[in-house]
């Protein structure tokens, strides 16, 4: 990783995880493991998530082992952690409560 961080990085999200904001998500979480050893992911203020979110977060999961960092998901209210169970993703992706 170039300019690499050993503080975790902090990434925010409001509102709605869907096709239109799917890919802001992963461009700043793309930004965020480049330059960090660990980056961690609100969702506390997450009031809907798609399958397009999901793939955010999974392309997320994949360049943070690529790129030996860590992705951590922390504050996913219920309908995200419904929707990782779902999906068996809550076995990939690193969630904090």
């Amino acid at each position: 990783m170039n300019g690499e961080s050993n503080e975790p990085f902090t990434v925010r999200v409001k509102g709605e995880i869907d096709l239109d904001t799917a890919p802001s998500l992963h461009r700043a979480l793309a930004t965020a493991i480049e330059t960090h050893r660990e980056v961690v992911l609100d969702l506390s203020e997450v009031t809907f998530m798609d399958c397009a979110g999901l793939g955010a977060l999974v392309r997320a999961r994949n360049q943070a082992d690529r790129c030996d960092a860590r992705l951590v998901l922390r504050g996913a209210g219920h309908c995200v952690v419904r929707l990782l169970k779902l999906t068996g993703l809550h076995r990939y992706l690193a969630v904090d409560p």
